[in-house]
């Protein structure tokens, strides 16, 4: 198991909060600037695209190494598209290959403005290792503070964290094949505040190929959520259409969808999608309404990207089963998926069955969510994002009963008028751990257990919609896999901290209890009470969920109560995931 400190170097640099690096920087008024910062196109000073045609006609690395231009155009990263990734719209570079499309970090002052909560980069590093350093953000009103950035080697870094993976690498004598990786790495701002200019860290070996404000999605509510868990082979389908049931958590007046092409190493086209609200089965209970993308009936999403749908005047209530329908006309071998839907889904035969009200159509079932990830409603609250394992994702609970502990706390903040009604976003994936990568992130796989939470972190809390607080409820897969207590601590410290440097809430929960499981050895008990006693004791969350105490048996604390256990000691059954719903004081949220 790789240590924390070769985790952590995978993932971005920790930041101090911008209004506490701010006093560290002597104050700066943009108009005092020796010169106007300039677009990040018109300082491009360095080739990473070569034209396939004329290999050395880049050089990425210093040894003539390159990107491929035809594998960007196979992978729907066009010149001059723009690709959304953890939420964040960057500008992919808009010369023809061979011409300069990136600078060299070196101190510049780029020109970016919008407000937003995070800075996100598009970035790799060559030299073998990560490189970054230290930067500034200047803000509208003269303030500045400071960020740390860092990104992986474009050959070398950890394949889990990139947004896009190339199979080739162009060479002075040709292409060849061996992955060639780009990075979204997102570091705080202060969330509202105007932005004027960023300046980049002076690190030679770190290369920025686009930079954008990501949005704070203000007006909307995350209303529910499902991580990319793996990219497993399918069918292939080809001409079908998916309609997908989820269960909403809050209401609004208008909806917007996110799909997700995580992990992919070409584009998906959806040729149309709808959404309605269900009946019974995939029929609907009126006629399914179709949605746009920018202003088209559908989209392409590019590997490693994602599209939102745009916002559509649709009223959904609050805990509603909604059905969203698309169709793919070409062929779909592997795709991007959540594996554990504990609900039916549905695939057609041949053709766009989107606007169909009966569900005549939708003959085979599916326990996957391929690509969908996301429902945001107008308005509302915010959202509070639960990042788990098997256990939030609601492994033995009743399929299509919606009685995951997340869905039961989502209709606890229903019934109840003393705080908000939070959106209730499920980021738990079965068989995901703290520490160590299941998925392993490039290429067709059946595991289905999700990169590590703190390799998606970023794009499961931070990058969801208006995240408010996020409850991290993991570390048992870890435990009863080999990982030591301390590790496993010394991963949720960071994973705290993290979101603390956003700005996020966070609350600790309590590892389960699970005497009788044949992994749960005496050693592992041992090993999770310690962890229990750390996250009750350590005062590094802003409160705990006491799951284990919750669940336990009395009589048998290193046990699940017998009316709690699904049957398999470690997994509660529909009450016990209630009990562990109700184990949540809603004033914490």
């Amino acid at each position: 198991m790789p240590s924390v400190p070769a985790l952590l170097l995978c993932s971005a640099l920790l930041l101090a909060p911008a209004h506490a690096a701010s006093a560290a920087l002597p104050h700066r008024s943009v108009t005092a600037a020796r010169s106007a910062p300039l677009p990040l196109e018109l300082l491009h000073d360095a080739t990473a695209v070569a034209d396939d045609a004329r290999p050395g006609s880049a050089d990425l690395d210093g040894a003539g190494n390159a990107l491929s231009a035809g594998d960007l155009a196979a992978a729907g990263w066009t010149p001059g598209a723009t690709v959304t990734v953890q939420g964040a719209r960057l500008t992919w570079r808009r010369g023809a290959p061979g011409t300069p499309d990136h600078v060299r970090a070196a101190g510049q002052e780029v020109r970016v403005t919008g407000r937003g909560d995070a800075l996100a980069f598009l970035a790799a590093s060559t030299g073998g290792t990560a490189a970054g350093g230290t930067g500034a953000v200047t803000y509208a009103d003269g303030g500045r503070s400071a960020y740390a950035l860092t990104a992986p080697d474009w050959r070398l870094g950890s394949p889990v964290t990139r947004a896009l993976a190339l199979p080739h690498v162009q060479t002075p004598g040709g292409r060849i094949d061996g992955q060639a990786r780009l990075y979204v790495v997102t570091v705080p701002v202060e969330p509202g505040r105007e932005i004027a200019a960023v300046t980049l860290p002076d690190a030679p070996d770190l290369h920025v190929f686009a930079l954008s404000v990501r949005d704070t999605s203000a007006g909307w509510t995350g209303s529910w959520a499902a991580s990319t868990s793996g990219q497993p082979a399918v069918g292939p389908w080809t001409d079908r259409t998916l309609r997908l049931v989820v269960h909403v958590s809050a209401g609004g007046p208008r909806v917007r969808l996110r799909f997700d092409n995580t992990f992919a190493s070409a584009p998906v086209r959806l040729g149309g999608a709808s959404v309605a609200v269900r009946s019974a089965g995939a029929a609907a209970a009126g006629t399914p309404v179709p949605l746009s993308f920018d202003g088209g009936p559908g989209t392409d999403i590019a590997a490693g990207a994602q599209a939102l749908s745009d916002p559509l005047d649709f009223p959904v209530a609050a805990g509603a089963d909604l059905l969203v329908s698309f169709h793919l006309p070409g062929t779909v071998a592997a795709v991007p998926l959540h594996g554990l839907a504990v609900q039916q889904s549905y695939l057609s035969g041949p053709g766009d069955h989107t606007a169909d009200t009966e569900g005549t159509a939708y003959g085979t079932t599916l326990t996957t969510w391929p690509l969908l990830t996301g429902v945001d409603v107008e308005g509302g609250p915010g959202s509070v994002a639960l990042l788990g394992d098997s256990i939030t994702d609601g492994n033995k609970s009743t399929v299509g009963a919606n009685r995951r502990w997340p869905d039961v706390l989502a209709a606890r903040l229903r019934r109840q008028s003393e705080v908000p009604s939070y959106g209730v976003l499920n980021h738990g994936i079965s068989g995901n751990r703290v520490l160590t990568d299941r998925y392993p992130g490039d290429g067709v796989s059946t595991v289905t257990n999700g990169v590590s939470a703190l390799n998606r972190l970023d794009r499961d809390v931070f990058g969801q919609t208006s995240v408010r607080t996020v409850v991290v409820f993991e570390g048992i897969n870890d435990l009863t896999t080999g990982a030591t207590a301390e590790a496993v601590t010394a991963g949720l410290r960071e994973i705290t901290e993290r979101a603390r440097a956003r700005g996020v809430r966070v609350l600790g929960a309590t590892l389960p209890p699970c005497g009788g499981l044949a992994a749960c050895t005496p050693a592992v008990e041992a090993a999770r009470t310690a962890v229990n006693v750390w996250i009750r004791d350590a005062g590094l969350f802003d409160a705990v969920v006491d799951v284990d105490r919750a669940l336990r048996d009395p009589a048998a604390p290193g046990r699940l109560l017998p009316a709690y256990d699904s049957g398999d000691h470690l997994h509660p059954g529909d009450a016990g995931y209630a009990a562990l719903a109700d184990a949540v004081d809603l004033s914490l949220l």
